[in-house]
């Protein structure tokens, strides 16, 4: 659970969320990213640390939902994580976390790739709305999304 990068140089792939339904999202995309290396921020809560076992994890701090603090926090990690490893893209589902990863990546320019989450059909979600003009692909898993995200590729449910 460090922030600091092993001696192979490798590209990453950084996978952020939220605990629960965003990780679950992200980790059910395992047959795509399961040929990269990887690292995950989420947050240390025994249902990720056990989902993520033997995964290269990186612990965010939560509450994020309107909490400044804790979004100055995670700025400070997103900061630390992207200067520390060789960061290929970041892919992320949500919720708040993903704000300072997102926008800190895409001004290193590092690729950012935001899923909207299934559940959230007729309306963006909040975090979406912020990470959007920093995103270098918008992805949303029902058409019906594309009436709030008309750039975007529909890839389907992931779970």
């Amino acid at each position: 659970m460090d922030t600091k990068n092993d001696d192979s140089g490798a590209p990453v792939l950084l996978l952020v969320g939220s605990s629960g339904g965003h990780l679950a999202q992200l980790l059910a995309l395992r047959p795509w990213y399961e040929q990269w290396r990887r690292c995950w921020v989420t947050f240390d809560t025994p249902e990720a640390v056990s989902l993520l076992a033997g995964e290269d994890l990186v612990p965010a701090h939560h509450p994020t939902t309107r909490n400044v603090p804790n979004l100055l926090r995670n700025a400070l990690l997103a900061w630390q994580v992207l200067r520390a490893r060789r960061v290929a893209a970041v892919v992320t589902t949500g919720a708040g976390v993903a704000v300072p990863f997102v926008v800190l990546a895409r001004l290193r320019r590092i690729p950012t790739v935001y899923i909207e989450v299934y559940d959230r059909i007729d309306t963006p979600t909040l975090t979406a709305r912020l990470c959007r003009p920093f995103l270098s692909a918008m992805l949303v898993q029902w058409d019906e999304q594309r009436r709030q995200y008309p750039e975007a590729t529909v890839v389907g449910t992931l779970l």
